[in-house]
């Protein structure tokens, strides 16, 4: 049974569990996606966007006859892979676990008080699941393009804290396919887990395939309530009061893809962004989702959910307003609120709200 975005996912019930023959790599994943778009599944703009890619680490692992190929899109009924894809022996190295934090400006934190251990930023999980992800994502039998999709949602249920360089087993798979005014969404899932089987982070994240549209197996006739869902973000704008500002430089998107290994080309040149349809580079859902989440007062050892809404896309370079707003602090936290707006066209970037559990 497919789980709610609101409860504690797991794996549905009717998808077979299995161990990819080799632990995902990013770059390589992107260049499956890659190829992918340059054949059948992929859209032209994708297509298109593979040239500017030469100069960066996807372009080097790329085919160069991928690089100058087109194709055509393949019209075909919706439906996900029924499949979870498990990757054990994940850790996170504590040199690039300080340049994460360092990137996104988070603040490392003692596992526990006095601790010589540290423990590891839930922005930083995110990215090490990811591939695992991105591995069921780029599978042959996914239906969308990775090429060119936007994050829209997400939502992180940090459990417990993990200690870096602690061993986690991930469990990924997609589920939730459905329609979009702008096109289909998909979820991603992640549960993180330790040698016992204890969970100690699950992630949920939202994906728009923009302009690919088709019949959803499962899926009825979409209301007026559910369009109005997915233009709530459209209504006019009350900016908070402004605590803090980020003044992004035009390479954060090259930063942060240096980091995470997410070489996505919407966030890398304008020219490889707009050849999929933005106005050009954009920042990554989960850098200024990370950098929002390292702004709050989060104590140590409290299990906490957090979730963002992403709105405008932020172009590089941007100077970002934004609001945060704690509840308290040390133990006495019960809760934070961060939004981050555009301060010169008045339109909101994202709004991440943080509680504990």
């Amino acid at each position: 049974m497919t789980s709610s975005p609101e409860q504690f996912p797991t794996v549905p019930e009717n998808y077979e569990q299995v161990q990819p023959a080799t632990k995902p790599n990013l770059g390589l994943l992107y260049a499956t996606a890659g190829a992918t778009a340059a054949g059948t599944f992929a859209s032209d703009a994708a297509a298109r966007a593979l040239p500017a890619l030469r100069k960066y680490p996807l372009g080097k692992v790329l085919p160069g006859s991928l690089l100058n190929r087109g194709g055509d899109r393949l019209r075909a009924a919706l439906e996900v892979p029924r499949v979870a894809h498990v990757v054990e022996g994940l850790s996170v190295d504590p040199e690039w676990h300080e340049k994460f934090c360092r990137v996104v400006h988070a603040t490392p934190k003692p596992l526990a008080p006095g601790s010589s251990e540290t423990a590891v930023f839930s922005g930083a999980l995110h990215s090490l699941a990811f591939p695992v992800a991105m591995s069921v994502l780029t599978r042959q039998d996914f239906p969308l393009p990775v090429m060119g999709m936007v994050h829209l949602t997400n939502t992180v249920q940090h459990l417990m804290d993990v200690a870096v360089g602690e061993e986690l087993t991930a469990t990924a798979w997609a589920e939730n396919l459905r329609s979009h005014r702008a096109g289909t969404v998909v979820d991603a899932v992640v549960t993180l887990t330790r040698a016992d089987g204890t969970v100690v982070w699950a992630g949920r994240s939202g994906y728009l395939a923009k302009g690919e549209s088709g019949a959803i197996a499962g899926e009825g006739a979409r209301t007026s309530d559910e369009e109005s869902k997915d233009s709530a973000l459209t209504v006019p704008f009350n900016a908070p009061q402004q605590t803090a500002q980020w003044s992004l430089k035009a390479d954060t998107g090259r930063q942060y893809a240096g980091v995470s290994g997410d070489y996505n080309p919407i966030h890398l040149s304008g020219p490889s962004a707009k050849a999929l349809g933005m106005k050009g580079t954009i920042a990554h859902g989960m850098y200024t989702a990370s950098r929002a989440l390292a702004a709050t007062a989060v104590p140590s050892e409290v299990p906490f959910r957090w979730s963002v809404e992403f709105a405008a896309p932020v172009l590089l370079p941007s100077t970002v307003a934004v609001s945060v707003h704690d509840d308290g602090r040390r133990e006495h936290w019960g809760g934070s609120r961060v939004i981050a707006w555009n301060p010169k066209r008045n339109k909101p970037h994202l709004d991440l709200v943080v509680k504990p559990l």
